[in-house]
């Protein structure tokens, strides 16, 4: 099985924290974010993994090298800012071999505890894929998923500002073969909003379990004094 991680966001929100080393390297209760999820996907019988990067690629690819936690590790180095979903086009179609099966694609700066073999048995093989749905006590500033007892997916609601719980995007994909088709013939594009819309039969793979995004200072803080 293959995997994805995207790792070529610029990282503004954290500011000088990232200005020299990229998001994926940050430190994380003694080991690097990126060996969180390569740990998990490891575990999960994933061979490969694609690093989708841009931001500080060189730095990446010097420390990170061409294997790690047991892991072949391929880079996808954009050649121009691709945008979240021009950057899992690259690398899936220039760097993945035809027919390779489910794809896991991860942000790169999610740590997620949830069950990702639970979520690979869950996937229909005539699906388009799974979206990770995880579940927030304030999902005021995030796009909450909207899915039936089915767990189908219905739509993305965008953010509508009201403090209660809710299961938002998790940043965490399995695509099948399938989720090709709906790549737009140009190179630069939003997965979130220029693809997913387009996408008919996509479910969610819902998790109580604990998430963070550690795209924010107080959320890097946060994972470095409570994740384990």
């Amino acid at each position: 099985m293959k995997a994805i991680i995207l790792c070529g966001g610029l990282s503004t929100r954290l500011g000088e924290i990232t200005k020299s080393i990229p998001k994926a390297l940050l430190d994380i209760r003694g080991q690097a974010m990126l060996d969180w999820q390569l740990e998990k996907l490891a575990a999960l019988g994933v061979d490969e993994v694609v690093l989708a990067a841009g931001h500080l690629a060189e730095v990446l690819q010097q420390e990170v090298g061409y294997s790690r936690c047991g892991l072949k590790i391929t880079y996808a180095i954009e050649p121009q800012r691709l945008g979240t979903g021009g950057a899992i086009k690259f690398a899936w179609l220039n760097y993945l071999p035809e027919n390779c099966g489910p794809v896991f694609i991860l942000n790169g700066d999610i740590l997620a505890a949830a069950d990702f073999a639970k979520m690979l048995k869950c996937l229909r093989p005539e699906s388009d894929g799974i979206i990770l749905g995880s579940k927030v006590d304030d999902a005021s500033t995030y796009g909450v998923l909207d899915f039936g007892d089915d767990y189908r997916l219905k739509q993305f609601k965008e953010k509508e500002g009201i403090v209660e719980p809710g299961y938002i995007n998790g940043g965490i994909y399995l695509f099948t073969d399938n989720f090709k088709k709906y790549f737009p013939d140009q190179d630069v594009f939003s997965i979130e909003y220029d693809v997913f819309p387009k996408v008919e039969n996509l479910d969610v793979y819902a998790s109580d379990s604990a998430w963070i995004d550690i795209g924010k200072p107080e959320r890097l803080e946060w994972a470095r004094n409570n994740w384990q």
